[in-house]
């Protein structure tokens, strides 16, 4: 897939305010610092379509991008963010159950995971909360530069495993670098496969 446009649509916090365009639609959501604005910006060949901030948990909005007239990127608020407020962290978790729940236009979730870091408690109960309402799901390992790849197997191969305890199969994963610009022919590719698949259920 070569990305011919992409352009920021809105932000909202109310899934019933999104869009109306029946099209395919991505959204991309993991814990606050995973590295999910520059994987965006990388996939889109783009520096700054997403706002990368140094201060995690800075996307506090459901925000969609129209990419080649064809199909939507979401790019969800962060979870798991001790700094943010209980307060907010709640509102938080509403809208964004109520857009997982809600919204008939979402085709699959990308649930970005620090290659870095061991499983976490969090990341896997937000995984069996998409498994539990029948949301399809990948899981994105980012940063994946950052391990030598001994390391980089053992940290995929514990996470997977982890995962088996809770799902009954493996979600699609991918390994990605928003540096090097790994896995982005392999993420585009998925998307427009999955496109071509669904494309008849919106018409």
């Amino acid at each position: 897939m070569k990305i011919k446009s992409a352009e920021f649509l809105m932000s909202n916090s109310n899934v019933i305010k999104a869009p109306k365009d029946r099209i395919p639609e991505y959204a991309f959501i993991g814990r606050s610092n995973v590295g999910k604005s520059s994987l965006i910006n990388m996939l889109m060949e783009r520096k700054d379509l997403a706002k990368i901030s140094g201060k995690p948990g800075k996307t506090q909005l459901i925000n969609h991008f129209k990419i080649n007239d064809e199909w939507f990127l979401v790019d969800l608020p962060g979870y798991g963010y001790a700094q943010i407020s209980k307060k907010k962290r709640t509102i938080f978790q509403y809208f964004i159950e109520n857009y997982f729940k809600e919204r008939e236009q979402l085709v699959c979730t990308f649930v970005l995971i620090d290659s870095r870091h061991d499983p976490q408690k969090i990341d896997l109960e937000f995984m069996q909360f998409l498994g539990a309402n029948q949301i399809p799901f990948c899981l994105v390992f980012t940063k994946a530069d950052k391990l030598g790849s001994s390391k980089l197997n053992k940290q995929i191969t514990s996470y997977k495993k982890k995962l088996l305890t809770t799902l009954e199969t493996l979600p699609t994963t991918f390994l990605t670098s928003s540096s090097t610009g790994l896995g982005r022919e392999e993420f585009l590719e998925f998307i427009d496969g999955v496109n071509a698949n669904v494309i008849k259920d919106f018409k």
